[in-house]
C-alpha cells in the first residue's frame, strides 16, 4: 500500500524561536537525570575519521517516546574556505511506530545544547557567590553559551575571542562587556571555554581557588583546553565518563595515569542527588563536556512539541 510522509523540516531561525535558551538549560538538565536513571537510552557515539581535515559523528538517542539520530561533522579548517566548522542534520522519529516526525538543522541543535550544558554545569558547580563569568571563543557554540547565561539572568558577563572584531560585535549585540584580554576573561569566577582546543588555555597551576570552568571545546582526539596536570588540582566532573575518558578533555590525563574513573563524577549523578557537587568555596571545579546525544534529543523534543507553524513540510514518497 503506498505511503507518503509529510516531513516538517525545521531550520536554524525556527529552532531559535522554538527553543528559548533558558528553556534549553532546563531541558538538558532533565535529560541528564533521565539518562542517569536509565530512562533515556544513548548508544555510544560513532566517529568516522576524515583526518587531518576533520571527522563525522553519528549520535543516536531514545527517550520520552522519541528516537533521534544526529549526523554531525567537525572540520576546524572550514572557516578559511567560507564553510561552517560544524554541519549537522537531526532526524527525529516516533519510538512507537518508527515514523519520521521532523528533520532539524543540526548545527543549531548542537549550539543550543552546548550552551545549555555549559551554563547548567556552572549553575550546579560554581560558588554561590561567584561574581563574574566569561565565555572564551565566540563561534556558534560560544555565542549560544553567552545567550544561555543572559537568559538565566547573569548580566555580569565578559566575552572574548581571538578575533577582536568578533569580540566587539558579540559584546555590542548582546549588551555585555568585551574582555580587554584573554587573561582578563580567564580570571573570571566562572569560565566557559569553547575553543578548537589546539592549545591549552589553562597550564598547570593557573586556576584560582574557587573557580569553576566549563570546558566545551575539546570534544575529539588530540584536543585539549587544559593541561593534564592541572586537572589533578580540581574536582573533576564530566557529561559521560565513557566519552570523556576516550575522546574528551580527560583522555590525556587518563592515558598519563593521572586520573581514574573514581576521581570523576558525572553531572547527571550530581543532578539526581546521588553524588556531591562542589564541596567548598575554595575547591576548583572543572566540567568536561564531550556532547551527548541525549542533550540533542532534549532540544529536539522541545522543537517537536511546537511543530505547528515551525517548519516547511516536505512530501516524501516512501512507497
Amino acid at each position: 500500500m503506498p505511503f507518503t510522509l509529510s516531513l516538517p523540516t525545521i531550520g536554524a531561525s525556527a529552532l531559535l524561536r522554538a527553543v528559548p535558551a533558558g528553556d534549553a538549560v532546563d531541558a538538558v538538565s532533565r535529560a541528564f537525570v533521565a539518562h542517569y536513571r536509565g530512562e533515556w537510552e544513548m548508544p555510544s557515539k560513532v566517529y568516522v575519521g576524515a583526518y587531518p581535515a576533520g571527522d563525522f559523528r553519528a549520535m543516536p538517542a531514545q527517550g520520552g517516546g522519541l528516537t533521534m539520530l544526529k549526523w554531525v561533522t567537525s572540520f576546524p579548517g572550514n572557516p578559511a574556505q567560507g564553510l561552517p566548522t560544524v554541519m549537522a542534520l537531526v532526524i527525529v522519529s516516533s519510538a512507537e511506530d518508527g515514523r519520521p516526525l521532523a528533520l532539524l538543522e543540526g548545527a543549531t541543535v548542537t549550539a543550543l545544547r552546548t550552551g545549555a550544558a555549559a551554563v547548567l554545569a556552572a549553575e550546579v558547580l560554581a560558588r554561590r557567590d561567584a561574581a563574574s563569568a566569561s565565555v572564551i571563543g565566540l563561534g556558534p557554540n560560544g555565542l549560544a553559551s553567552a545567550r544561555a547565561f543572559l537568559a538565566r539572568g547573569r548580566r555580569d558577563l565578559l566575552v572574548w575571542d581571538i578575533d577582536a572584531e568578533r569580540t566587539a560585535a558579540v559584546a555590542e549585540d548582546l549588551g555585555v562587556r568585551a574582555a580587554g584580554s584573554q587573561e582578563e576573561a580567564l580570571a573570571a569566577d566562572i569560565v566557559v571555554t569553547v575553543t578548537p582546543g589546539h592549545e591549552p588555555l589553562f597550564p598547570e597551576g593557573s586556576l584560582r581557588p574557587g573557580q569553576h570552568v566549563s570546558l566545551m571545546g575539546a570534544d575529539g582526539p588530540g584536543k585539549a583546553e587544559i593541561a593534564s596536570a592541572e586537572l589533578t588540582r580540581c574536582a573533576v566532573f564530566c557529561d559521560s565518563w565513557e566519552q570523556a575518558s576516550h575522546g574528551g578533555e580527560l583522555a590525556h590525563a587518563v592515558e598519563a595515569g593521572l586520573l581514574e574513573q573514581e576521581q570523576v563524577r558525572e553531572l547527571g549523578c550530581v543532578l539526581a542527588g546521588d553524588a556531591p557537587g562542589r564541596q567548598s568555596d575554595t575547591e576548583i571545579t572543572v566540567f568536561d563536556s564531550t556532547g551527548l546525544a541525549i542533550q540533542d534529543l532534549a532540544i529536539a523534543t522541545l522543537a517537536v512539541d511546537q511543530l505547528d507553524g515551525l517548519g516547511t513540510a516536505q512530501v516524501i514518497d516512501l512507497s
